[in-house]
């Protein structure tokens, strides 16, 4: 699974303005629901109700929050860099400002999983975080999660 295959261009968030975890959520939400044509509120709900389960920030200041929904086609990555880093429940319990959403059909299985591992990946370089950190614009940030792709092949 390849990074392309789950983020494009328009799915990049170069510097989201927010303050909460919870806000955060609902900001990609709302990004999220323009790029699948799914419910604000549903896709919302699915990654809320994730992070009761356990927190999806993975450490290192990356928040990996994920989730299943019924009636969409097919996996959809948006990949978002914050302003400031904000509390997320980390555990590490350090300040997240990488935040990769990753939403999968409901039949996705394996393919889920998959993506999860795809970004895990990648966001466990540091050189490439730090890149990341570094650019503000969409261009550049999807260009480092794509072109990174050869080196961390699934």
């Amino acid at each position: 699974m390849e990074m392309s295959e789950l983020i494009d261009l328009g799915s990049v968030v170069p510097n989201l303005r927010v303050t909460s975890k919870k806000q955060a959520l609902q900001e990609l939400s709302k990004k999220a629901a323009e790029l699948t044509g799914m419910p604000e509120r549903s896709i919302f709900e699915v990654l809320i109700e994730r992070e009761r389960l356990g927190t999806t920030g993975v450490g290192h200041g990356i928040g990996i929050p994920h989730g299943k929904l019924s009636g969409l086609e097919r996996l959809h990555g948006l990949f978002a860099r914050l302003e400031k880093p904000i509390e997320f429940d980390a555990i590490d319990e350090q300040p997240v400002d990488l935040i990769c959403v990753l939403l999968a059909p409901e039949s996705a299985g394996a393919d889920h999983l998959k993506a999860l591992a795809r970004v895990s990946r990648l966001l466990r370089d540091k050189s490439v975080c730090d890149k990341l950190r570094g650019s503000d614009s969409e261009d550049a940030i999807y260009a480092l999660l794509t072109e990174s792709t050869t080196s961390h092949a699934a």
